[in-house]
């Protein structure tokens, strides 16, 4: 039962560490458009970063690109990283 409980709560961390609505005001004001979250990218960001947002989204010259959007808790902005 812990072992179930301990994975719920690992899941729960997880889910809770991106931010779509930054992500989406973020890429949308860089152009971006048909914006699709894949979720968390763990390997997305660097240590230093809270928010790991994984997307899809067509750049503004028309091409299907992949990436992360990173940001921090409090006073870190946030940035964009391609695949």
């Amino acid at each position: 039962m812990k072992k179930i409980i301990l994975m719920l709560f690992a899941i729960f961390i997880v889910a809770n560490c991106t931010d779509n609505d930054t992500a989406l005001r973020v890429l949308e004001s860089n152009g971006y458009s048909n914006v699709q979250f894949t979720g968390y990218k763990f390997f997305g960001c660097s240590k230093d970063d809270t928010y790991h947002t994984g997307f899809i989204a067509v750049s503004p010259n028309n091409k299907p690109v992949e990436g992360t959007v990173c940001g921090g808790l409090f006073f870190k902005n946030s940035t964009i990283r391609f695949e």
